[in-house]
């Protein structure tokens, strides 16, 4: 059975209630919707719902980080198409689901790479992704203790599985994020004056 992005939603809000948690779930499906359009023939449905529901259990049970949100997407109908890339996501952390497809090494890539990029966004006058640029993107990126809890080794495995430079990453995921700029509140529009 195919779900609607509105279902899926709902499923997200139903098991995250952490503002925080919702924007990064509505950033990366926003990122893979727009870097779906680097693969000839992927469908932007599909990487964006994978997007969407990656973190379903994040909030809820931590300690089975990718496991449970595998077992609920299974209970509410999800394909093993999804269900898989939800897993991969989590390679090499919590998972031994070694990203495979294009959506799935894209997902993996930039899961930790949107925090980072958030981060970096909120730093700014603006508080905009919109006017964020690879330099500045890159000098955060370098300092360890900017946004530490983002893993940087897990975004530069994710470009060598895409056969991608760390700048591309970088700037395609700025770019991506963009398109979703006002939903995930990363548009100026909170901007302190």
């Amino acid at each position: 059975m195919i779900k609607s992005r509105d279902q899926a939603w709902e499923l997200v809000k139903k098991y995250n209630q952490s503002e925080s948690l919702r924007r990064h779930a509505l950033a990366v499906e926003g990122t893979m919707r727009a870097l779906s359009e680097r693969f000839p023939g992927s469908n932007p449905d599909e990487w964006g719902m994978a997007g969407l529901l990656h973190d379903l259990d994040y909030e809820m049970y931590p300690d089975q980080h990718c496991h449970k949100a595998a077992e609920l997407l299974q209970a509410e109908g999800y394909d093993a198409t999804l269900i898989r890339a939800v897993m991969s996501h989590g390679f090499g952390i919590v998972t031994d689901v070694r990203p495979e497809t294009d959506l799935e090494k894209v997902l993996y890539t930039i899961d930790e790479l949107t925090g980072l990029v958030t981060a970096a966004a909120l730093m700014r006058p603006s508080r905009s992704v919109l006017d964020l640029e690879l330099k500045s993107l890159k000098k955060k990126y370098k300092t360890p203790s900017f946004a530490a809890g983002v893993d940087r080794s897990i975004i530069e495995t994710g470009a060598g599985m895409l056969g991608w430079t760390l700048d591309d990453v970088l700037e395609s995921t700025i770019q991506a994020m963009r398109t979703v700029a006002a939903e995930i509140g990363l548009d100026g529009s909170a901007a302190i004056t």
